[in-house]
């Protein structure tokens, strides 16, 4: 079990926010943010607004499931070499370059085009952006995990959420106010134009020092049995062998070899920690409108107010991560996730009343944010640095799965039960999460992450 270094004064954990490599997540997390409302809610009011049936804007919906199922893809991003690109610029940089010029191109495609006469050329434009989304979302992920220092990762997950943040006022507010003053078709040139910020952040920032393909995969003894096991067979059949059992086998395999029997344990941990806030939220806009909030309400308080209140939460959690370690946050962050949902079921019994609406999202996306901040710490520490991409994007899809998978009973609970048991019994959902938790700072050679001395 290593030990815990001493703990770092408030100043040195403020400092860790002037590193390069953490101001760095900021201009990956906008570029990474960017995309994500461009293919889901703001992408269904330009078809609405012209004219496109409602039913046809509910089958858009399901391109939302490349972002669940990355982890397919993850191997080939985190070991395929890319032509030229590659040698240029290195394995992470390349695949975000790459991956940015997807978003980009399904951008310019999509800004080209009238929905009503092109449904079938802006879903295959969508998908091109929401496919090139995913694949930046593992490359950056990995970039993050390999940039610094297992103690930095709090602070660079905060800054990411921040720009993550910024990325979906621009494609959200920002894209409708372009529309509304210009054209859906300027919003989404620029939108495209916007893409750069992640394109110079990339070109400017260095590749992570890691291995060779090479030198990673000689030293896999599942690879060297394979090629002590088919020599004399074709060269070229030998080295794509050897490819896929590093690049599918041995991330999945190191992990549970890193951690034994404990590995089960921590992949419930990873699916059951987001459960109870993911398992509400389709909820919470309906109960909203149920009260009698206006819309123009709504949008105010849960969405500028809102984000605001996130990247606190989120800056906050890194903050206490550097300070006290991960240990004690992931603690706090599971027990405020749940206990936040609480607010929810007294606001339902408070009826119209602005400052109970207020005071429960405030509560509820501080926690959030603080919560997001540690748990992306915590996966990093999961993650094998020979493995990151896989890794990782396993982690984070198994992350969300069960809670959005609940999240569709939502209304079939509120419809027999009401608005106040259905966050009472999803704040239930947090219990598991919690003493997990608990569980993972006893044992405190789970975590990769010691609160180091200042360097």
């Amino acid at each position: 079990m290593p030990s815990l270094s001493p703990r770092r004064s408030w100043r040195d954990a403020l400092a860790v926010y002037l590193r390069a490599p953490v101001i760095t997540m900021l201009f990956l997390g906008f570029s990474a943010g960017l995309p994500f409302l461009l293919v889901f809610s703001t992408l269904s009011a330009w078809l609405r607004s012209d004219g496109v049936e409602v039913a046809a804007i509910g089958f858009f919906a399901w391109i939302g499931i490349l972002y669940s199922i990355k982890f397919f893809w993850a191997p080939v991003v985190d070991r395929l070499a890319l032509p030229w690109l590659t040698r240029l610029l290195g394995q992470r940089r390349s695949w975000m370059l790459l991956a940015q010029a997807m978003i980009a191109t399904g951008l310019i495609g999509l800004s080209s085009l009238t929905p009503q006469d092109t449904l079938a050329l802006v879903a295959a434009f969508a998908l091109l952006v929401a496919f090139g989304s995913a694949t930046q979302d593992i490359a950056i992920d990995a970039f993050r995990i390999e940039s610094a220092p297992e103690d930095v990762q709090a602070a660079m997950a905060s800054t990411y959420i921040i720009g993550y943040r910024g990325g979906l006022i621009a494609a959200g507010a920002g894209a409708l106010y372009i529309a509304s003053l210009v054209s859906w078709q300027a919003a989404y040139l620029a939108m495209a134009a916007l893409v750069s910020v992640g394109m110079l952040t990339v070109l400017l920032r260095p590749e992570p020092v890691r291995s060779s393909l090479a030198v990673q995969l000689i030293h896999e003894p599942r690879v060297r049995a394979f090629l002590r096991a088919t020599r004399g067979r074709p060269r070229v059949l030998r080295r794509l062998g050897a490819w896929a059992i590093g690049a599918v086998v041995c991330p999945f395999t190191d992990f549970f070899a890193r951690h034994g029997r404990q590995a089960l344990w921590l992949l419930v941990f990873v699916g059951v920690f987001r459960i109870s806030d993911l398992a509400m939220a389709s909820m919470a806009n309906p109960l909203y409108i149920d009260l009698g909030f206006s819309l123009a309400t709504i949008a105010n308080v849960t969405n500028v107010f809102g984000i605001a209140m996130s990247i606190g939460g989120g800056i906050l959690g890194g903050l206490l991560v550097v300070r006290y370690g991960i240990g004690p946050i992931l603690v706090l962050g599971a027990l405020a996730a749940a206990l936040t949902n609480l607010l929810f079921a007294s606001l339902a019994l408070a009826g119209d009343s602005l400052p109970m609406l207020v005071a429960t999202i405030t509560a509820d996306n501080l926690a959030n944010g603080l919560a997001s901040a540690v748990f992306i710490a915590f996966l990093s520490s999961l993650t094998s640095r020979a493995y990151t991409a896989t890794q990782y994007a396993l982690f984070s899809s198994l992350m969300t799965l069960p809670g959005k998978f609940l999240s569709g009973f939502g209304g079939v609970v509120v419809a027999a039960e009401g608005y106040p048991t259905f966050f009472v019994m999803a704040s239930a959902l947090g219990l598991p999460a919690i003493l997990l938790a608990m569980w993972i700072h006893r044992r405190t050679s789970l975590l990769a992450v010691p609160v180091a001395s200042s360097r």
